[in-house]
């Protein structure tokens, strides 16, 4: 955890003095981003190279420990043959891997607690950046719409109330202007289409009237016997 406050100090005074200089609050969270992925593969580098020292090691402690196994064969067949002086120094080359093997399992065990170490800072920064990549993006978000809503509120403040509301007011006057002259239209049609129907109408009954004044007249004369005009006198 150290590695992983270390780098986090880091990113924070980086940020800091990002962000005292004035520069734009989305390039300052991407780069910070960006530096803890790159301390990221960096750890990632060091845990895989850890590991191959550990195997390494590994595999150096089983051959000594082989080795030490071959010089105890040796010194048996050297006791075997009554070569004492020479199992003597069999032994002693035995001794020798064995204390190598013993310093190697040593190393083995400290670096397993290395890369175990290591891979809990991996596995940590993984998810401090999974948590910096989601508060990334919303700050990003609100630094857009705080930046939207300041520009929003520079416009308006360049833009006079009074003109403002004077400029509806001219608008509105124009639309009942506009409203009135086609209701005026509208009623001018009417009315003349009004009066056209209505001299129908008065020429119908005209024609209806005369009608019934011919009938009737037609009808009195017929029952009328016709009047003699009276004889002219003689002188």
């Amino acid at each position: 955890m150290e590695l992983i406050k270390r780098i986090l100090r880091v990113i924070l005074a980086n940020l800091n003095s990002l962000i005292g200089s004035a520069e734009d609050p989305e390039k300052i969270l991407e780069q910070a981003v960006t530096e803890m992925q790159d301390n990221l593969v960096r750890l990632r580098q060091g845990v895989a190279q850890a590991i191959a020292t550990q195997k390494r090691t590994e595999r150096q402690a089983i051959a000594a420990n082989s080795t030490a196994e071959d010089w105890y064969r040796r010194a048996q067949l050297a006791l075997q043959q009554g070569n004492e002086l020479l199992a003597r120094e069999a032994l002693t080359k035995r001794r020798a891997y064995q204390e190598t093997a013993t310093s190697l399992s040593n190393q083995i065990g400290q670096q397993t607690e290395i890369v175990e170490r290591l891979k809990k800072d991996m596995r940590s920064l993984e998810v401090k950046i999974s948590e910096a990549k989601t508060k990334k993006d919303m700050y990003i978000a609100r630094a857009r719409s705080a930046e939207a809503s300041s520009r929003l509120q520079e416009m308006l403040s360049g833009v006079s109330a009074t003109s403002s509301l004077n400029a509806f007011e001219r608008m509105e006057e124009k639309v009942f202007q506009i409203e009135a002259k086609s209701e005026a239209i509208a009623q001018l049609d009417s009315d003349d289409l009004q009066k056209q129907f209505a001299s129908l109408e008065s020429a119908n009954d005209i024609d209806t009237e005369l009608a019934a004044m011919k009938t009737q007249v037609l009808h009195e004369s017929e029952n009328t016997p016709p009047q003699q005009l009276p004889k002219a006198q003689e002188p």
